[in-house]
Formats: C-alpha cells, structure tokens, sequence
C-alpha cells in the first residue's frame, strides 16, 4: 500500500513541540504533505528537515512566519517543483510539487480569506490563477493527487455551522461552485468522499469555545486526485489521537507502491 498523509502545522516549530516529529516515522507513510509551516529555510533545524526515515523539501513563504508548504518523503523525487509560476502567489510559498515516476504529490495551501476582504480578493485571485493550472495538471496524463488545506468547505455536510457560516469565507457560495467545477467539469476527485460518506467528519477546529471537544469542525483539508490514483484508495482516516495543529491529519492508503 502506499500511504499519504496531509497536515496543515500551523507552525513547523510548534508542531514539533508538540509530538509531530515522533509521530511522522510512526506512520510508516510514503509520502506527507504538509502546509503552513511559518518557517524560512535558517529556522530549519536537522530534524525539521530529515525526521527520521524522511527528507523535507519545502517552499517557504517570504514573509517571516507566514504560509509555506512542505513533502517529506521516504524516497528522492524524480524532481521537485516550487510555486505556480505566479510571482504574486508563489511570494507566499502555497504550492510544492513532488515526482515520483507517473505520479505527482502537491502539497498546497490556499489563503484564506477569513481575515478581510483584502484577503478573501487574495483568494478570488489565487482561484482564479489556480483553475487553468489545474486543467493542465488534468489533461497531463500523470496521475497526481493535491493534498492540502484549501480553506473551503465545499458541501453542507462538511461543516457543522452551515447555516451560519453561508456569507463566511470558506462556506461561500463562489468557492463552493469553485470546486464543484473542479469535481464536476474537470473529473478531479474528492478521495476522502469516495470512501467516507459520513457526516461530523471535519478536520479543522476553531480555538474559540469548545469546538475541538464538541466536534463543531470544519473539512477543509483534501486529498483531491486524478481518476486512477483515487480509485486505488482503499482506507481513510482522520487521525484525532493527538494533536499537532489545530487541523488533523488525513491519512489516506492506496493500492500499490511509491515507484
């Protein structure tokens, strides 16, 4: 089996704190992607960039302590590529592609737009940009899967609030009908959806209240592939034992082997 994991950190340094470099080799994956690392290339220590077993490569953000995405792999990529090829999005390290034979990882991180409008036009725009380079990754004949916080919740079960949150960035209805394109018009796949069909599965909490206890969540962090790849995935899972971040990891296991 081949095991990819997806985390957003909300803090490399701080997720280590708190158990995640001594957890990752536990998990025996191929292949984790994680984002919002908030750490440039001197803040990373030897074991940042080489948890056992594993070696980090990492697109980091300019902006001290902001954004920045991450793959550790168990193996060398064929080749790694950092950001989209738009100055203005890859300034705040959101996107990191790994390749391994004919499948491609990414690790990406979408902004968010919760904190103004400033930002949300920020994510207007990296949709915008984002969209007719998923269409090429698509039409390329690899097999690929995007892993990542992509800061929407695309249907009504895939948050608790729904109601409350329809005019709230990450619930509105442009990015919803976003990715439905991407789904629908495109043919990329939900993987996590394909397998787990049930409600209360979120894998971001808010720290205010008791979100976290009361499981009031968020699924706003995806494994999204090609066709063929999301048709090997045989387990899913949410993993909510420990906790690193205020996301969970997503663990999803799929027939056959890293080549």
């Amino acid at each position: 089996m081949m095991k990819i994991i997806t985390l957003n950190l909300n803090g490399i340094r701080s997720a280590a704190r708190k158990g995640f470099l001594e957890w990752l080799p536990r998990q025996r994956a191929d292949v984790i992607c994680v984002q919002e690392i908030k750490a440039q290339a001197d803040d990373m220590t030897a074991d940042l960039l080489a948890p056992a077993g594993y070696r980090g490569h990492f697109h980091y953000a300019e902006k001290r302590g902001y954004s920045g995405v991450g793959i550790y792999a168990r193996r060398a990529p064929d080749r790694v590529t950092a950001g989209l090829g738009v100055a203005e999005i890859d300034r705040e390290g959101r996107f990191l592609r790994a390749d391994f034979g004919n499948l491609s990882v990414i690790s990406l991180y979408l902004p968010s737009g919760s904190s103004g409008e400033d930002r949300q036009q920020a994510k207007f725009h990296f949709m915008k940009k984002f969209f007719p380079h998923l269409k090429r990754l698509r039409n390329s004949g690899r097999e690929i899967v995007l892993c990542g916080d992509w800061n929407i919740a695309h249907k009504e079960i895939d948050l608790k609030n729904w109601r409350g949150n329809r005019k709230n960035s990450g619930f509105l209805p442009e990015e919803r009908a976003w990715l439905s394109q991407i789904f629908d018009e495109l043919g990329w796949v939900d993987v996590f959806r394909g397998i787990d069909a049930r409600p209360d599965q979120y894998t971001w909490w808010s720290n205010r209240g008791q979100a976290w206890a009361k499981n009031v969540g968020w699924r706003i962090d995806y494994q999204i592939a090609t066709p063929g790849v999301a048709a090997t995935a045989r387990r899913a899972a949410i993993y909510k034992d420990e906790r690193f971040s205020d996301h969970a990891p997503l663990i999803i296991s799929y027939d056959g082997k890293l080549t």
